[in-house]
């Protein structure tokens, strides 16, 4: 079964509310949406959304990666000869791992159409539903809490809470009125997307921690290359700590695990370069006895879907966040993961399901490559 062409296309869809973290604002998600073609007419999605500020691809930079130097390794190689595809796809490019990514992603849902298997079954088939949480980007402390409490009636009874930006104790005011607002019913995560110090990072958990907030975990307190610093906060705070941004490979993951430098890892295709390297990461983690999450960008259900079927697939991953096509105005998917409050569940249809995504001609960048 080998591959015929490969074809790219942009999308556009703007956002609810601008979507805000210690790092970036978004108002809309910009994606490169990737088809694969097989020589027995089948078709697999991928998707690479930019994200300069953490994996450093930009649109341009996706589609000159997947044009001129990834999909030349893929076009005429055989699926059933994966291992070996996607090792030469890997090591013919460093970084531009969203691009990888999307390849990876179109490749896995192409083998579980030929094995007429849903892909979650084809990677493993732990479970087929799950419970997401749903991000509060960061804002004033009652703009926030507002925000918790309407996501909370809509049946979400776990929030992302964005921090990292301003002053500590600015961050301690956001999640003071959300617990004020939402109550203790709802399990709080915080993620400070590197925005703090080493000794603000455990000022602030510990400050929180005696507050009472009851918080789940908080995720990436300090810089994504500090890990001695990542170590700090996880062996001088009570809270389990995330690694998220630190670990992009398996080497990231070997150097965190091997230092306990944190309590579990977040896990995004988008950084792993794919389901291969991130089932990679996975099985190291379980093999210390660390859980994961998976998580993502803002991407659409082509990308979410993807990452729906690794993470229900596997054991070790207990933590969800996969909000992010709920963040978007419209839905141009047919297909794929569906939502039911904040129960994720997975269509037992074969590969990823997506039966085709509204928009793509409009934003088309690339024929047959």
């Amino acid at each position: 079964m080998k591959i015929n062409s490969i074809e790219t296309f942009r999308l556009k869809v703007p956002l609810k509310k601008p979507f805000k973290t210690a790092l970036r604002t978004l108002t809309e998600t910009q994606s490169v949406i990737v088809k694969i073609t097989s020589e027995d007419g089948k078709t697999g999605y991928g998707e690479a959304p930019p994200t300069h500020v953490i994996t450093g691809d930009s649109l341009n930079s996706i589609e000159s990666a997947i044009r001129d130097v990834l999909a030349p390794v893929l076009l005429g190689g055989s699926l059933l000869e994966r291992e070996q595809m996607l090792y030469k796809l890997n090591r013919s490019m460093v970084h531009n791992t969203s691009a990888k990514a999307a390849l990876d992603c179109a490749v896995h849902d192409l083998l579980a159409q030929h094995v007429n298997l849903p892909l979650v079954q084809f990677l493993g088939g732990y479970q087929t539903s799950f419970i997401t949480d749903y991000t509060v980007s960061v804002n004033e402390p009652g703009e926030m809490a507002e925000d918790a409490v309407r996501f909370i009636q809509q049946g979400f009874t776990t929030l992302k809470i964005k921090v990292g930006t301003g002053t500590i104790e600015q961050d301690f005011r956001r999640i003071q009125a959300i617990r004020e607002k939402a109550g203790s019913a709802c399990k709080l995560r915080l993620d400070a997307n590197q925005g703090w110090t080493v000794k603000e990072a455990i000022h602030a958990i510990r400050k929180m921690e005696d507050a009472g907030f009851d918080l789940e975990l908080v995720e990436q307190p300090v810089k994504a290359h500090d890990i001695e610093g990542l170590k700090q906060v996880t062996d001088h705070t009570a809270t389990p700590i995330m690694a998220d941004e630190s670990v992009f490979s398996a080497v990231d993951a070997i150097r965190v695990l091997q230092t306990r430098s944190a309590d579990l890892i977040n896990i995004k295709l988008m950084k792993a370069g794919g389901i291969h390297g991130a089932l990679a990461i996975n099985k190291l983690a379980e093999s210390y006895g660390v859980p994961c999450m998976v998580g993502s960008m803002i991407e659409t259900k082509v990308g979410i879907t993807a990452a729906a079927h690794f993470a229900a697939s596997q054991r070790n991953i207990t933590h969800f966040d996969l909000d992010a096509p709920l963040l978007l105005a419209k839905d141009p998917v047919s297909g794929g993961v569906q939502y039911k409050r904040e129960v994720m569940s997975l269509p037992l249809v074969v590969g990823l399901g997506i039966a085709g995504v509204e928009g793509l001609e409009d934003w088309r960048t690339g024929g047959r490559t």
